[in-house]
C-alpha cells in the first residue's frame, strides 16, 4: 500500500507570506497542498479562486489538490485544471450531473474526486465508483478552518473503505476537518490513506518538526 499523505491546507496559511508558507511547507516535507474553493453559497464563507492557484503553481512541483465548495462546480472546473490543480473534488449536492462532472474533471486531464459532508452517506459514491480516484471526507462542517473533529467520522471512514474494497478499486480515501497527528493514526486504522492539515500544521512552527510528527505517528 502506497504511503500515507499529507496535504498541507493553503486556508490556514498566512495569507500575508503566502510564497513563504509554501516554500516552508514543501522544504518540511508535505506531499502536496490543499485548496479550499469556497463561493459563500454552498458554504458561508468564501476564500480564493483560480488565479490564487495560477499564483502559486510556480513555486512547488508538488500535486495541488482542490475541493470545490460551490453552487456550479461545472463552471469552475476547467478554470481551476487549467490553474494548474491536479486534484479535484466535488459534492453530489452541488446540483448537475455528478458522474458527467466527474468525467470532465478526467478528461481535463486531473484527477476527479468526490467530496461527502459529515451527513452524506459512503453510499453517495456506489455509482460514480469508476470516475473517481478518490474520496475527500469531511470529518468538519465544511466552511470555516479550525473546528473539532466529529467522532462518528472513524466509523464512516471504516464504512467508506468497506464499500471501497469491495468494489475491488484502487480509490484512496482523504480526510479533512481538524487532523492532528493523532487523530491521522485512527483514521488510518480505518482505511484513510491521505490527510489535509491546516490549523493542525501552521499554528505549530517550525514546519518541518510538525510534519516529523505526522510521519512518525502513521508510521
Amino acid at each position: 500500500m502506497a504511503r500515507h499523505r499529507i496535504f498541507a491546507s493553503i486556508m490556514a496559511a498566512d495569507y500575508a507570506h503566502l510564497a513563504e508558507e509554501v516554500a516552508e511547507a514543501a522544504a518540511a516535507g508535505v506531499d502536496g497542498f490543499h485548496f479550499d474553493i469556497m463561493d459563500g453559497n454552498f458554504v458561508p464563507n468564501i476564500t480564493f479562486g483560480a488565479d490564487l492557484v495560477r499564483a502559486l503553481r510556480p513555486l512547488t512541483d508538488l500535486p495541488f489538490d482542490a475541493h470545490l465548495m460551490v453552487v456550479d462546480a461545472d463552471l469552475l472546473i476547467p478554470r481551476m485544471v487549467e490553474a494548474g490543480v491536479n486534484r479535484l473534488s466535488i459534492h453530489p449536492e452541488a446540483g448537475g450531473h455528478l458522474q458527467r462532472s466527474l468525467a470532465r474533471i478526467r478528461e481535463l486531464g486531473a484527477q476527479p474526486g468526490v467530496a461527502l459532508n459529515p451527513s452524506t452517506p459512503p453510499e453517495a459514491v456506489r455509482y460514480v465508483l469508476d470516475d473517481i480516484d478518490y474520496v475527500l471526507m469531511m470529518s468538519v462542517n465544511p466552511g470555516f478552518s479550525g473546528q473539532k473533529f466529529i467522532p462518528a467520522s472513524l466509523r464512516k471512514a471504516a464504512d467508506l473503505a468497506e464499500l471501497i474494497a469491495a468494489s475491488g478499486r484502487d480509490i484512496s480515501i482523504m480526510v479533512d476537518g481538524s487532523v492532528t497527528p493523532e487523530v491521522a493514526v485512527e483514521l488510518a486504522k480505518q482505511g484513510a490513506r491521505d490527510f489535509v492539515t491546516g490549523s493542525p500544521l501552521f499554528s505549530h512552527r517550525p514546519l518541518a518538526a510538525r510534519v516529523q510528527q505526522y510521519r512518525e505517528a502513521l508510521a
